[in-house]
């Protein structure tokens, strides 16, 4: 079994309120997200469990992506033993330039500020990725 971290490129179609658990209900503007999370014994699951609509709501991400305007568009995965997830996040952050929404989504287990961030410079993360 894989242990790693991994990123989801999420795009949210049009604005939304959603309820995250016990964090509350917020709003979410259309546009483009990135999810950071690790799975210390199977990465694979842990990817395949995100990438389905239907499940039990058990992590904050869960919520976000059950509404019908979530979608994932791309995953980016590391297999790896060390525990890159906040440095993997604090590094996407800065050199993003994305936005906190909502805190401690994704990080209540760590001292990040949240685990999911908002890109508004879409052009910066198309750089980063080398998609043209």
């Amino acid at each position: 079994m894989s242990k790693g971290v991994y990123c989801l490129l999420i795009e949210l179609e049009k604005d939304q309120e959603i309820k995250v658990g016990k964090l509350g209900k917020f709003k979410f503007p259309k546009g483009l997200y990135i999810y950071t999370g690790s799975a210390l014994n199977n990465l694979e699951a842990r990817i395949e469990r995100h990438l389905k609509k239907q499940k039990k709501k058990f992590w904050h991400i869960d919520y976000f992506l059950s509404n019908k305007h979530a979608k994932i568009i791309k995953v980016l995965k590391l297999e790896t033993n060390l525990k890159l997830e906040c440095k993997l996040n604090q590094n996407l952050l800065k050199n993003l330039k994305a936005s906190i929404l909502v805190k401690k989504f994704g990080s209540s287990a760590c001292s990040c500020e949240s685990h999911l961030l908002y890109l508004k410079n879409k052009s910066l993360l198309w750089k980063s990725l080398k998609i043209s």
